[in-house]
């Protein structure tokens, strides 16, 4: 979620692009940059740390440029530094970048063996060289960039400045959000509309793939294939420039779609990915906790129960979970080697703050999982494990919950070195895995149109079932949750192997069945259950990789397929699916998908 702005001007700029990296700064960063074209030559000014050490620089040497590109940067590949902070230039190019580029090792050794300098430890030095080298060969900057776009894989955004070109930007997105923003003789590029609100009231968002070119005339938006698309142009009211939905027709559709930014972002925090290490979080020593206390509310519960399992198989240590409204009343033994982990999207949630209170009473430490630094679980827990998923608006959360996996995830891997049950190839392999996710979850989000024709079928019906083994059983419960939630259809999850304990009396030919079920170690087992909804006429939505597919023969309804990935990651990249199905069911339904009745976003009471 790092914070991008481009503008063509009539006046400098480079003040301009400093007052909007100030509104994107809630997004969290560590340093901040500018390019702008002097006399048609690129220069840049970079700082480490806030925004007023960039302004410092800016006030003892001012530039008078009126192209330019700003960034603000949480560090990701490299530590937080001058040389590692945006934007990355060549002798042709500048560019600043919002997100991973998962392959960028290979092209970086290619680059150096083709006889390219690099000056950082960033991924994305490797774009504007790649860029530079297609311009040397005869390629326009445009179609440089469409060619650079074509070998990177990850998720990014994007904003170019040229060399000698006083009237040009250009700007691609592929998981990471851009928007353009159109003045009077003037355009903008920002990662959201807050950062344009002050120069602009009109707005269009690139969608997945698109490249856009832009001059001070106007914009020209290519799609993945190359074809020159219009994509709407909206105008902004006043309350728009703090929350914006973009092209969303909800919040929790936006939100679903942030989620590889975010995750990605908030992965970098906690992942040396070029090393294939997880950073031991500052303040816990994993190798003398013998025991986790787990506690959290709705989602986040459901989340802290996915991170049981990572816990337990990679780290190899005791972990208790609890509803946080039942946590301090069960009065479980605190031993001094016991760490309590409290989660909480706003840091505000009222049985989680007493269960933090709880256990500081008891004399144990207490890490808070938060998105809220400000917020008062923050403020009380001994340390802090931020999730970095910027604001969420709609009332069920989604970026937030997974967010809530990936930093569980990393922070599993580190316990599990810091403790020496995980072998350094293995960390190598799962801070590798996880890399992936922000990729798998875009290649997830293009299932959409599939998975809304299935919320016709879902929005016929009074009850749905969800079913899961491991780590997809709090995920069947999480699916549930969401469906009940905003669409207010009754929906259970339960563990699959429960199915013959009860549920199964509710399965006849009008019972929906979702199964959550990749091909992993469990597969075979919860293909068995399956078969036993089969057999009493119960209608399966299967959601599973191409494996499961050819192995699952027992006629299911419908088939999702996702990408294949390792099965310890499944959670973060299946949770798509079971989002995008309940939020289209609810649409179908017609509620009020981002304010549903009686519930609130952040739970004060008890």
């Amino acid at each position: 979620m790092c914070g991008i702005v481009g503008i063509l001007g009539l006046t400098p700029v480079a003040p301009l692009i400093v007052d909007a990296l100030k509104r994107l700064e809630y997004r969290g960063y560590d340093s901040a940059g500018i390019a702008t074209l002097e006399a048609g030559h690129l220069e840049r000014l970079r700082a480490e740390g806030k925004l007023r050490n960039l302004e410092g620089r800016l006030a003892r040497a001012p530039r008078r440029g009126t192209a330019g590109i700003g960034h603000t940067r949480w560090a990701t590949h490299g530590a937080p530094s001058e040389r590692n902070a945006h934007p990355h230039a060549t002798e042709r190019v500048a560019v600043v970048h919002n997100g991973i580029i998962e392959n960028f090792r290979e092209l970086r050794e290619e680059l150096l063996a083709a006889g390219r300098q690099f000056e950082s430890e960033t991924d994305t030095e490797v774009i504007a060289h790649l860029v530079t080298v297609e311009m040397a060969r005869g390629r326009t900057p445009a179609d440089a960039v469409a060619a650079t776009l074509a070998r990177l894989r990850g998720a990014f955004a994007l904003a170019f400045l040229f060399e000698g070109e006083e009237d040009l930007l250009v700007g691609a997105r592929r998981g990471s959000p851009l928007a353009i923003g159109y003045g009077a003789g003037e355009m903008f590029l920002g990662s959201d509309a807050i950062a344009l609100a002050p120069f602009t009231d009109t707005i269009a968002y690139l969608e997945e793939g698109d490249l856009v070119v832009v001059t001070r005339a106007g914009a020209t938006v290519h799609d993945e294939a190359g074809a020159i698309v219009d994509r709407p142009i909206v105008t902004m009211t006043g309350a728009t420039y703090v929350v914006d939905k973009g092209n969303h027709r909800h919040f929790m559709t936006k939100e679903i779609h942030e989620q590889p930014d975010v995750v990605g972002r908030t992965l970098s925090h906690y992942l040396d990915l070029p090393n294939g290490r997880a950073r031991p979080p500052e303040g816990i020593d994993f190798s003398a906790v013998d025991r986790l206390a787990l506690t959290a509310c709705g989602t986040a519960f459901y989340a802290g129960s996915i991170g049981r399992y990572w816990f337990e198989r990679i780290a190899r240590l005791a972990v208790d979970i609890d509803v946080a409204s039942e946590f301090r009343y069960r009065e479980p033994p605190l031993s001094p080697g016991t760490l309590a982990l409290v989660i909480s999207q706003s840091g505000e949630t009222a049985d989680t703050l007493a269960s933090l209170r709880h256990v500081r009473q008891a004399g144990a430490r207490v890490a808070a999982v938060v998105n809220v630094r400000e917020s008062t679980i923050a403020r009380e827990a001994d340390l802090v494990l931020p999730t970095l998923a910027g604001p969420e608006i709609g009332v069920a959360s989604t970026k937030a919950f997974t967010a809530q996996l990936a930093v569980l995830a990393a922070t599993a891997v580190a316990a599990g070195r810091a403790r020496g049950v995980l072998p350094a190839e293995e960390e190598v392999k799962l801070v590798r895995a996880l890399s992936e996710v922000p990729r798998l979850m875009t290649e997830a989000l293009r299932l959409e149109p599939q998975i809304e024709t299935i919320a016709r079928e879902i929005a016929r019906v009074k009850d749905v079932l969800y079913l899961g083994r491991g780590t997809s059983y709090p995920l069947a419960l999480e699916g549930a949750l969401k469906l009940k939630e905003i669409s207010y259809i009754h929906a259970e999850g339960y563990a699959a192997g429960e199915l013959k304990h009860g549920p199964i009396a509710l399965i006849d030919e009008t019972m929906p069945v979702v199964v959550i079920a990749p091909y992993d170690g469990l597969f075979e087992k919860t293909v068995s259950n399956m078969q036993e909804v089969a057999a009493r006429g119960g209608r399966i939505i299967l959601i599973t990789d191409r494996r499961g597919r050819a192995a699952a023969d027992v006629g299911a309804v419908e088939t999702i397929v996702m990408p294949d990935m390792p099965a310890a990651i499944t959670p973060l990249v299946y949770a798509i699916p079971v989002q995008l199905l309940a939020y289209h069911t609810a649409v179908l339904m017609g509620t009020d998908v981002d304010q549903p009745r009686n519930l609130a976003k952040s739970v004060t009471v008890e």
